[in-house]
């Protein structure tokens, strides 16, 4: 038999009442949470203190103002394969993906901290059947159904600014895994470019070694005639073989460095070995002059010091949480739905239920457990803030080791510049000699091996100064600037201070 209109829309008006009140009710814990008055226990992040030199020892001038230098630094070098290569690197290396899938876990986590600043609400339908016992006081039995249909709310009121503390415990990670992410980027990059330019170097040395091989084996043909003609001995012929043989092992092993170099860069670019072919082209450029800037701004244009100090500006604020566990918890709990002995009459206006109130729940003993977890969260904040030093120290050092790196290296081809062009005058006055009968041929063997030394000391010595330009763009931050990272904003509901907000997100 169907219910009288009336009456069915009477139930659903006490329906849509029940539900509001549940909403109600969530509305009202937001608003008494943000009345309340409220605090933050535990320390405010302050920066710690750092003297900062004001110049670097091994620059050759000073600037007073920090070097143009893009994030695509790579494009310095004018080499379009180095930046296809690059390039490749950023859109496939695995190292990179998983540094990204980090920044996607650490942003998930801000987002559960910040589901604390909201009501949560839950619904718990029940439905059992149950028979009390005779011998039960009242001493009658009896069976009956219990249909239960609420919706629980229940909200924490921040008035020690746990909640806060949490979300800026999980904001300051997140943020640390953006830098992260540069970081792993960075040594990306200049791994790529070190390869590069190293298999460019080997192909130079390779190129040096076949040159003197030629001459070599030019050499042989020319004392087997003169052996033939019986006007040399056979000790001639064997002091310029073993020199061939040596000068062709040297070459054999630049073949096995230049496939490992290949395999390695492969690996960076996210392919198999098999998948990758550099072509032969012997390094024959000088590397860019990168001025170093000033050593202030270093600290805001290195990933891992900002890193660094966004963990410690977590650790910070796991101290507040800390300390708020010692405070009083309390809690917004309301309950609104409908309870009934009949499906039939589930909905009745006579079925409604509904409870509202606060609960506080404060600690009293817990075995020593909430103060070993603060000693311990002091701890790991004044661990983290000797690494945040230790870090800052490290960045001046690697400028100041690329720089020193950077001077020496251009000294030191110079000098071999000067010994090369002093070996080929040797090695062509030693030859003129030679065949002059002046001196023999030990002589122009030992001139040729003053050749191939140092011109392949030169070609080692023009990589590494390339290394130490590269790694000089690294420990510069590559371009890099914290004053511009992607940010966190957090919503609360409330107005979060300014200063609060400034704190978080200083860099």
């Amino acid at each position: 038999m169907k219910r009288p209109m009336k009456r069915q829309a009477s139930e659903e008006t006490a329906m849509r009442y029940s539900v509001a009140g549940a909403v109600g009710a969530g509305l009202l814990a937001v608003v008494l949470g943000t009345a309340l008055p409220s605090c933050e226990v535990g320390p405010d992040y302050q920066r710690p203190a750092m003297a900062v030199p004001t110049t670097y020892r091994s620059a050759d001038t000073q600037p007073t103002t920090a070097p143009a230098l893009d994030q695509a630094w790579w494009r310095l070098f004018h080499d379009d394969t180095l930046t296809a290569l690059e390039e490749s690197a950023l859109a496939a290396n695995t190292d990179l993906q998983a540094a990204m899938a980090r920044v996607s876990e650490a942003r998930a986590a801000v987002d559960v901290a910040k589901s604390q600043y909201y009501p949560s609400v839950t619904a718990n339908p029940t439905a059992f059947r149950s028979r009390t016992s005779a011998n039960a006081p009242g001493g009658q039995a009896s069976t009956g159904n219990l249909i239960t249909v609420p919706v629980d709310l229940s909200y924490e009121i921040d008035i020690w600014g746990r909640v806060r503390r949490s979300v800026e415990a999980a904001q300051a990670p997140y943020q640390a895994s953006i830098a992260d992410l540069e970081v792993v980027r960075q040594t990306l990059l200049a791994d790529v470019a070190n390869d590069y330019f190293t298999i460019r170097s080997l192909d130079a040395q390779a190129q040096i070694i076949d040159r003197n091989l030629d001459l070599y084996r030019s050499q042989i043909k020319t004392i087997q005639q003169q052996l033939a003609a019986g006007l040399v001995t056979n000790i001639d012929v064997l002091q310029v073989q073993v020199q061939l043989e040596a000068t062709r092992a040297q070459g054999l092993d630049l073949r096995r460095q230049r496939t490992d170099a290949q395999h390695a860069l492969a690996t960076l670019l996210g392919r198999a070995p098999t998948e990758l072919t550099v072509a032969v082209r012997p390094l024959d450029v000088a590397p860019p002059e990168i001025p170093p800037g000033l050593p202030a701004e270093l600290l805001r244009r290195r990933p891992d010091v900002a890193e660094a100090e966004l963990n410690l500006i977590a650790a910070n604020a796991q101290v507040g949480v800390a300390t708020a566990n010692f405070y009083p918890v309390v809690k917004l709990t309301g309950l609104a739905g409908y309870e009934s002995v009949d499906v039939q009459h589930l909905v009745d206006w006579q079925s409604r239920i509904w409870s509202i109130g606060p609960s506080i729940s404060a600690p009293i003993f817990e075995g020593g457990q909430l103060t070993a977890s603060l000693r311990q969260a002091k701890a790991r904040s004044q661990e983290l803030q000797a690494s945040y030093r230790g870090t800052v120290l490290g960045a001046f050092r690697d400028v100041e080791v690329s720089l020193t790196d950077i001077h020496l290296f251009a000294d030191q081809a110079d000098a071999e510049a000067h010994a090369v062009a002093a070996a080929r005058e040797y090695l062509r006055l030693a030859q003129t000699q030679y065949d002059q009968g002046i001196v023999n041929l030990l002589q122009v063997i030992d001139a040729d091996r003053a050749v191939l030394t140092n011109e392949l000391s030169a070609a080692q010595t023009l990589n590494q100064r390339m290394a130490a330009t590269i790694l000089l763009i690294k420990a510069m931050g590559g371009g890099w600037d914290s004053s511009t990272p992607p940010r966190v904003d957090v919503p609360h509901p409330e107005s979060e201070p300014e200063s609060r907000a400034a704190t978080v997100r200083e860099r």
